[in-house]
């Protein structure tokens, strides 16, 4: 048997703080609305929401929307938001993968992996049949990574229409 002799660099980055997909807490409020901007901004949009809208919708007496958040060094860097959604006439519940964003700094490591990873998990144990997402047409570089995490594309038929109600 012959030993390995591995010559550490002494200019080696330094590892990255340990990363930890969880569900969003009241405390992480201001962190993901930051994010929202940040992900509006990469779209050319401005984000109108505001903490009340978020809480209320997180933890309010019937949370609509359910967050995982990816956080490292006590920090936040990437979230996901999930919408419950619903095949009528097949009976099956799905969950929209409605927003997914990681920090411009932290893209490049996974993180938007293990998001997507933990969407999967929360989606089949709340008794989804299937997890959606979607990204706009010229949005090649989503493609190409909802592809690579096994999502396939299916065809757009008709128009969504959509009526204020306020």
């Amino acid at each position: 048997m012959q030993n390995t002799v591995i010559k550490l660099d002494p200019h080696a980055v330094e590892r990255p703080p340990m990363l930890t997909i969880r569900a969003a807490r009241q405390g992480d409020l201001q962190q993901i609305l930051d994010m929202i901007a940040l992900h509006a901004e990469c779209h050319g949009d401005t984000a109108k929401i505001t903490a009340v809208d978020l809480d209320r919708d997180l933890f309010g007496t019937h949370p609509w929307i359910t967050a995982l958040v990816a956080e490292a060094g006590g920090r936040l860097i990437g979230y996901a938001l999930l919408v419950p959604m619903y095949r009528a006439m097949e009976g099956v519940r799905g969950m929209e993968l409605h927003q997914i964003f990681v920090r411009e700094d932290n893209r490049g490591h996974g993180i938007g992996r293990h998001l997507v990873s933990r969407a999967r998990e929360h989606a089949r144990i709340s008794g989804c049949g299937y997890l959606s997402v979607s990204a706009a047409t010229g949005n090649f570089g989503a493609h190409r990574f909802y592809e690579q995490m096994n999502f396939r594309a299916g065809p757009v038929t008709g128009m969504r229409y959509v009526q204020a109600l306020g």
